[in-house]
């Protein structure tokens, strides 16, 4: 097939640092290559890529200083609605800005939900073109949309097996916090978990404008207790000692997760997730296998004991059965197949099931219309 994929341009693909969506859409743009599909990728000019690169802006808008990236993604989406007959599929990752311009092609196009999907501002978007083939990240990001918009299918993002590599032991014997440091991710519950246990945890982090205060009111009182260090922001290759040598991840957070990559590129390396039910989180972690499932505060100080009777290999296991790039592309291919083949069923149709239906003299309806005349 021939793929567009159309990337954020706030990051590189994939990001220098920080970017969770750039990352995947790296995954996917190479997997699908790798797999002998014909893609051009739309990002940014430092993206890395062995498809074709459709270069949009000079760098990630991010590193360049703009903080509003509009403009930039419009003039993108301009590009892509001119190259659009030069390919088969066109896939976006870019929320919803595409949605009016390419609302004549949906039969061509895919929109992943990266984000949060209860944000009431974006509603009346959803609630109006409800023709855009969505994939969702998690069935649990779904629940806050309209009943009326069109899912193709939920895909769980999946990671190179080898981008975090397997550690069958757990050197550091610390937790390990990773992200972003904002009240939703919650690390003062990591925290809270890693002195009441009794045990190290190092946090890499880094900490947004829009996070600052509650960097300066809550978080950083609480990082001069010995048990506690705080990196900062790392890169890929810093990630897989932290991760790998670390005795559990924390994922306390406190809010919808669509998905929480940071659980699979735990699980990647062997190591447990010790994680609060919230989100997509009971649809990742497998409870006791690949991790701990929390309520409250108290399961969290208990899991620190559990996990370090759990299999590293199982956790490992569990993520090689479910979180990797190639199943995820191998999902993706088949719901692009399932869009073309509800593409060509409308096709041939005859001209007659696409004309109002007619009324008898008595005015009885004739049968419906074929439902393949209106794809979902």
């Amino acid at each position: 097939m021939r793929i567009a994929q159309i990337a954020p341009l706030s990051e590189a693909v994939p990001p220098k640092f920080y970017g969770g969506t750039e990352r995947v859409v790296s995954w996917i743009t190479e997997e699908l290559v790798r797999q002998g599909h014909d893609v051009t990728l739309f990002a940014s000019g430092d993206s890395e890529t062995s498809a074709k690169l459709a270069a949009c802006t000079p760098e990630g808008l991010r590193l360049l200083g703009y903080r509003d990236h509009t403009a930039s993604h419009l003039a993108m989406l301009h590009q892509v609605h001119r190259r659009a007959q030069e390919f088969d599929i066109l896939h976006f990752h870019i929320d919803l800005l595409q949605y009016p311009m390419f609302e004549d092609m949906n039969h061509k196009c895919i929109t992943t939900m990266h984000g949060r999907l209860d944000v009431p501002d974006f509603m009346p978007v959803y609630r109006t073109f409800t023709g855009m083939p969505l994939v969702s990240i998690s069935d649990n990001q779904r629940l806050p949309m309209p009943p009326n918009v069109n899912w193709l299918s939920t895909i769980h993002h999946g990671l190179p097996a080898q981008n975090c590599p397997y550690y069958p032991d757990a050197k550091g014997g610390y937790l390990a916090f990773l992200g972003r440091i904002s009240p939703e991710k919650r690390p003062d519950r990591a925290i809270e978990m890693a002195i009441r246990s009794g045990t190290p945890i190092k946090i890499a982090a880094k900490v947004d404008k829009a996070d600052q205060d509650y960097w300066n009111e809550v978080i950083e009182p609480m990082i001069h207790n010995p048990l506690v260090e705080f990196i900062g922001e790392i890169n890929e290759e810093q990630k897989k000692d932290f991760l790998g040598n670390a005795l559990a991840l924390a994922f306390p957070i406190d809010w919808p997760e669509p998905f929480g990559l940071v659980m699979i590129e735990a699980m990647s390396a062997g190591t447990p997730v010790i994680a609060f039910r919230n989100g997509s989180v009971p649809e990742v972690i497998a409870d006791g296998v690949s991790g701990v499932l929390c309520d409250d505060m108290d399961d969290a100080v208990a899991a620190v004991a559990k996990v370090k009777t759990m299999s590293r290999a199982g956790v490992r296991r569990h993520f090689e059965g479910g979180f990797t790039a190639e199943r995820m592309v191998q999902k993706y291919v088949s719901a692009y197949e399932e869009l073309l083949s509800r593409s060509a069923d409308v096709i041939r149709l005859p001209k007659s099931a696409f004309r109002p239906q007619p009324v008898d003299v008595n005015g009885a309806s004739r049968p419906p219309m074929p439902a393949a005349a209106f794809p979902a």
